[in-house]
């Protein structure tokens, strides 16, 4: 066999050889998927995830009024304790107590929720005084249109009001209408709790704005 009729020979070989081209892929069209994120389509606007979240289990978001920043003071206080226990003082328990002008040693919720509301530059009372007892919160918050009763649905950044006893925060409302709040003076110190729909038998919330 003559030079050329091998080099030919080799050339055809190879071209059986080499793997079929790689077809171009298709159009991707969307479909319905059950639990996989897809991306939006042109011109549409993403939900952000702590959207999506909040939106999954039921809670209202935040926002970013007045009782959003007094929730955000009150949660950077978890954990903060009497000292000595017991004692309803503490280094950091007479600062919430310093936002009442001439508010004597003694039971610290509502020292506790003025002192929040403060930093969210919106102190309790007609003339920011704030408030050592429940109870004048609670009257305060009836003469200002600020009372929101027992069977209407709370918000993050409210107060949770038990009669003339206890006064927290509310963090956040579940699905199932459980609501998780931030309280001073809950065992002698700043904690969270989780009560059912009606609050642990709460009188109401106040809405700080």
């Amino acid at each position: 066999m003559s030079l050329e009729a091998t080099l030919a020979r080799i050339e055809l070989l190879s071209g059986r050889m080499a793997p079929p081209p790689i077809p171009a892929p298709a159009s991707a069209t969307p479909t319905a998927t059950t639990g996989t994120a897809t991306a939006p389509a042109a011109g549409a606007t993403a939900t952000p995830f702590a959207t999506q979240l909040q939106t999954a289990i039921g809670a209202p978001p935040a926002g970013s009024g007045a009782g959003a920043r007094a929730l955000a003071a009150a949660q950077g206080e978890v954990g903060v304790a009497e000292a000595p226990p017991g004692s309803n003082d503490g280094p950091r328990i007479a600062q919430y107590r310093a936002t009442v002008p001439g508010g004597p040693v003694g039971p610290w919720c509502a020292y506790f929720v003025s002192w929040a509301a403060q930093q969210a530059g919106t102190p309790l009372g007609e003339q920011g005084q704030g408030f050592a007892a429940v109870s004048q919160v609670w009257d305060w918050a009836q003469r200002s249109g600020r009372a929101i009763p027992a069977t209407g649905r709370p918000q993050p950044g409210d107060l949770i009001v038990w009669g003339g006893r206890h006064i927290g925060m509310v963090e956040s409302v579940g699905a199932d209408g459980s609501v998780h709040t931030v309280e001073g003076n809950s065992s002698d110190q700043v904690a969270r709790r989780t009560y059912g729909p009606d609050g642990g038998g709460a009188t109401g919330y106040v809405r700080l704005g």
